[in-house]
Protein backbone atom coordinates (compact mmCIF):
# COMPACT_ATOMS: atom_id res chain seq x y z
CA UNK A 1 0.00 0.00 0.00
CA UNK A 2 2.72 2.64 0.98
CA UNK A 3 4.34 1.68 -2.79
CA UNK A 4 1.22 2.18 -4.14
CA UNK A 5 0.91 5.23 -2.58
CA UNK A 6 4.11 6.79 -3.42
CA UNK A 7 3.55 5.43 -6.90
CA UNK A 8 0.49 6.93 -7.85
CA UNK A 9 1.09 10.66 -5.98
CA UNK A 10 0.93 11.71 -2.59
CA UNK A 11 -2.84 12.03 -2.22
CA UNK A 12 -5.18 12.77 0.73
CA UNK A 13 -7.37 9.95 1.49
CA UNK A 14 -8.70 11.77 4.74
CA UNK A 15 -10.76 14.20 2.00
CA UNK A 16 -12.17 11.22 -0.70
CA UNK A 17 -15.18 9.29 -0.56
CA UNK A 18 -14.39 5.91 1.31
CA UNK A 19 -15.97 4.14 -2.00
CA UNK A 20 -12.46 5.64 -3.90
CA UNK A 21 -9.92 4.63 -0.83
CA UNK A 22 -11.29 1.24 -1.30
CA UNK A 23 -11.39 1.19 -4.90
CA UNK A 24 -7.28 2.30 -4.59
CA UNK A 25 -6.48 0.14 -1.85
CA UNK A 26 -8.17 -3.21 -3.88
CA UNK A 27 -6.20 -1.70 -6.97
CA UNK A 28 -3.11 -1.80 -4.56
CA UNK A 29 -3.96 -5.14 -3.25
CA UNK A 30 -4.95 -6.65 -6.82
CA UNK A 31 -7.75 -7.47 -4.93
CA UNK A 32 -11.85 -7.24 -5.68
CA UNK A 33 -13.52 -4.45 -3.89
CA UNK A 34 -15.92 -7.05 -2.39
CA UNK A 35 -12.62 -9.49 -0.66
CA UNK A 36 -11.80 -6.24 1.12
CA UNK A 37 -11.47 -6.74 4.91
CA UNK A 38 -12.49 -2.75 6.29
CA UNK A 39 -12.27 -2.77 10.25
CA UNK A 40 -13.27 0.09 12.62
CA UNK A 41 -14.56 0.30 15.82
CA UNK A 42 -18.78 -0.06 16.53
CA UNK A 43 -19.12 3.18 17.84
CA UNK A 44 -22.17 5.94 16.96
CA UNK A 45 -19.50 7.93 15.21
CA UNK A 46 -18.19 5.24 13.01
CA UNK A 47 -22.29 5.19 11.61
CA UNK A 48 -21.27 6.96 8.07
CA UNK A 49 -18.14 5.12 8.10
CA UNK A 50 -20.24 1.58 8.62
CA UNK A 51 -22.63 2.72 6.05
CA UNK A 52 -20.10 3.40 3.25
CA UNK A 53 -18.84 -0.08 3.51
CA UNK A 54 -21.75 -1.66 3.29
CA UNK A 55 -22.00 0.37 0.08
CA UNK A 56 -19.41 -0.44 -0.99
CA UNK A 57 -19.78 -4.34 -1.19
CA UNK A 58 -16.49 -4.74 1.15
CA UNK A 59 -16.23 -7.08 4.10
CA UNK A 60 -16.73 -5.10 7.45
CA UNK A 61 -15.37 -6.35 10.49
CA UNK A 62 -16.13 -4.46 13.73
CA UNK A 63 -14.66 -4.08 16.87
CA UNK A 64 -15.58 -2.89 20.39
CA UNK A 65 -12.33 -2.26 21.58
CA UNK A 66 -8.62 -2.75 20.83
CA UNK A 67 -7.77 0.01 17.87
CA UNK A 68 -4.31 0.24 18.16
CA UNK A 69 -4.32 -3.48 17.03
CA UNK A 70 -6.86 -2.80 14.04
CA UNK A 71 -5.13 -0.30 12.49
CA UNK A 72 -1.86 -1.81 12.68
CA UNK A 73 -3.07 -5.63 11.83
CA UNK A 74 -3.22 -4.35 7.79
CA UNK A 75 0.51 -4.14 7.77
CA UNK A 76 0.99 -7.55 9.06
CA UNK A 77 1.85 -10.03 6.39
CA UNK A 78 -0.38 -12.50 7.87
CA UNK A 79 -3.47 -10.35 8.96
CA UNK A 80 -6.88 -10.99 6.94
CA UNK A 81 -7.38 -7.16 7.33
CA UNK A 82 -7.27 -4.84 4.60
CA UNK A 83 -7.88 -1.38 5.72
CA UNK A 84 -8.75 0.51 9.03
CA UNK A 85 -10.90 3.64 9.27
CA UNK A 86 -12.30 5.59 12.36
CA UNK A 87 -11.97 8.08 14.88
CA UNK A 88 -10.11 7.47 18.05
CA UNK A 89 -7.69 8.83 20.44
CA UNK A 90 -4.08 10.60 20.38
CA UNK A 91 -2.37 8.42 22.69
CA UNK A 92 -3.73 5.08 20.75
CA UNK A 93 -2.80 7.31 16.80
CA UNK A 94 0.73 7.55 18.29
CA UNK A 95 1.18 4.36 19.19
CA UNK A 96 -0.37 3.03 16.32
CA UNK A 97 2.19 4.33 14.50
CA UNK A 98 5.01 3.23 16.31
CA UNK A 99 4.15 0.23 15.40
CA UNK A 100 4.02 0.92 11.57
CA UNK A 101 6.91 2.75 11.49
CA UNK A 102 8.25 -0.31 12.37
CA UNK A 103 6.70 -2.09 9.95
CA UNK A 104 7.54 0.36 7.05
CA UNK A 105 3.55 1.01 7.00
CA UNK A 106 2.25 4.29 7.08
CA UNK A 107 -0.92 6.12 8.27
CA UNK A 108 -2.77 9.22 7.83
CA UNK A 109 -4.32 11.43 10.73
CA UNK A 110 -6.04 14.36 11.42
CA UNK A 111 -7.49 16.20 14.59
CA UNK A 112 -11.25 14.89 15.07
CA UNK A 113 -13.56 17.14 17.13
CA UNK A 114 -16.21 16.22 19.41
CA UNK A 115 -17.94 19.49 18.82
CA UNK A 116 -17.51 22.88 18.11
CA UNK A 117 -16.83 23.73 21.51
CA UNK A 118 -13.83 21.15 21.82
CA UNK A 119 -12.62 22.69 18.27
CA UNK A 120 -12.42 25.79 19.97
CA UNK A 121 -11.35 24.29 22.67
CA UNK A 122 -7.88 23.04 20.73
CA UNK A 123 -7.86 26.17 18.65
CA UNK A 124 -6.88 28.14 21.69
CA UNK A 125 -3.63 25.88 22.00
CA UNK A 126 -2.67 25.75 18.47
CA UNK A 127 -2.04 26.96 14.78
CA UNK A 128 -5.08 27.37 12.58
CA UNK A 129 -3.02 25.32 10.05
CA UNK A 130 -2.28 22.31 12.91
CA UNK A 131 -6.32 22.01 12.83
CA UNK A 132 -6.20 20.87 9.77
CA UNK A 133 -2.60 19.10 9.24
CA UNK A 134 -2.63 15.40 7.58
CA UNK A 135 0.28 13.67 9.57
CA UNK A 136 1.78 10.63 8.88
CA UNK A 137 4.02 8.24 10.28
CA UNK A 138 7.33 10.00 9.97
CA UNK A 139 5.94 13.20 11.34
CA UNK A 140 4.97 11.49 14.29
CA UNK A 141 7.61 9.41 15.23
CA UNK A 142 10.92 10.95 14.28
CA UNK A 143 13.93 9.31 13.84
CA UNK A 144 14.65 5.43 12.94
CA UNK A 145 15.05 4.24 16.33
CA UNK A 146 11.39 3.18 17.39
CA UNK A 147 10.19 0.23 19.39
CA UNK A 148 6.59 -1.30 19.83
CA UNK A 149 5.50 -4.20 22.49
CA UNK A 150 2.72 -5.13 23.22
CA UNK A 151 0.70 -8.29 24.98
CA UNK A 152 -3.02 -9.00 24.39
CA UNK A 153 -5.26 -9.04 26.85
CA UNK A 154 -8.69 -9.84 24.58
CA UNK A 155 -8.38 -11.24 21.01
CA UNK A 156 -7.54 -8.80 18.50
CA UNK A 157 -6.48 -8.82 14.75
CA UNK A 158 -2.79 -8.60 16.26
CA UNK A 159 -2.94 -11.03 18.87
CA UNK A 160 -5.19 -13.41 20.71
CA UNK A 161 -5.75 -12.67 24.08
CA UNK A 162 -5.26 -14.30 27.33
CA UNK A 163 -6.02 -17.25 27.99
CA UNK A 164 -6.97 -19.30 31.35
CA UNK A 165 -5.92 -22.81 31.16
CA UNK A 166 -6.49 -24.41 34.86
CA UNK A 167 -3.89 -23.01 37.12
CA UNK A 168 -2.20 -21.06 34.27
CA UNK A 169 -2.54 -18.62 31.71
CA UNK A 170 -1.22 -18.26 28.09
CA UNK A 171 -0.53 -14.88 27.17
CA UNK A 172 1.61 -13.90 23.55
CA UNK A 173 3.09 -10.39 22.97
CA UNK A 174 4.76 -8.90 20.24
CA UNK A 175 7.72 -6.76 19.78
CA UNK A 176 9.06 -4.71 16.94
CA UNK A 177 12.24 -2.98 16.43
CA UNK A 178 12.27 -0.45 13.42
CA UNK A 179 15.57 -0.26 12.50
CA UNK A 180 16.18 -3.46 11.97
CA UNK A 181 12.43 -4.51 11.05
CA UNK A 182 12.58 -6.98 13.23
CA UNK A 183 9.30 -8.71 14.98
CA UNK A 184 9.53 -10.93 17.18
CA UNK A 185 6.96 -12.93 19.13
CA UNK A 186 6.03 -14.01 22.07
CA UNK A 187 4.49 -17.32 23.45
CA UNK A 188 4.87 -17.29 27.60
CA UNK A 189 2.63 -20.01 30.01
CA UNK A 190 2.55 -18.36 33.65
CA UNK A 191 2.21 -20.78 36.38
CA UNK A 192 -0.46 -18.98 38.84
CA UNK A 193 0.53 -21.46 41.76
CA UNK A 194 4.05 -19.90 41.26
CA UNK A 195 3.47 -16.39 39.93
CA UNK A 196 1.38 -13.87 42.11
CA UNK A 197 -0.78 -11.96 39.63
CA UNK A 198 -1.97 -8.66 41.39
CA UNK A 199 -5.34 -7.70 40.84
CA UNK A 200 -7.41 -4.48 41.30
CA UNK A 201 -10.24 -4.20 43.92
Amino acid sequence: MKRALEGRGDRCFLDMPLQEVITFVAEALGKRERDLVVVTMDRPRHHDIVDQVRRSGAALRMVTDGDIAAAVAPSMPESSCDLYVGMGGSPEGILAAAALKCLGGDMQMRMWFHDDAHRAEVAAQVSASELNQVFRVHELIVGESALFCATGISDSPLLPGCRLVGHRVETHSILMRSRSGTVRRIHAVHDLDRKVVPLRA
